[in-house]
């Protein structure tokens, strides 16, 4: 997993530790940051758009919490510079990187967009 890369791709290497973090004196380095994007997904065959607001949680190692409209997923993936996750039978891709949203409503319906940094 190469979380570090996905980050890298927003901009959001973190400025964590300084002396004290570095003689492990300090647990600060560990702090959540977040970052907010903002996705406008046009969705197939209905023709609409919708703006979805995805906030991301990180830290210096991992992902830590993805919200999507406001509403927390509890199971996520991430696979290099994308963010795999579903909620209400909607299968998410956010890709960090090329700064995309993908989804499947199980075939039903599909949307796809540009997301920016909100």
């Amino acid at each position: 997993m190469r979380v570090a890369a996905a980050w890298l791709a927003l901009g959001l290497a973190a400025a964590v530790g300084g002396p004290a973090a570095a003689q492990g004196k300090s647990k600060k380095a560990d702090a959540v940051n977040e970052v907010t994007l903002v996705c406008e997904a046009a969705y197939q065959p209905a023709r609409t758009t919708w703006t979805r607001t995805v906030r991301i949680g990180y830290d210096k190692k991992r992902v830590r919490s993805v919200h999507i409209d406001g509403v927390p997923v509890y199971t996520f993936t991430v696979q290099e510079t994308v963010i795999l996750t579903a909620i209400d039978n909607e299968r998410i891709q956010i890709d960090t990187a090329a700064q995309t949203w993908t989804s499947d409503f199980r075939g039903q319906a599909t949307g796809q967009g540009r997301c920016q940094r909100g």
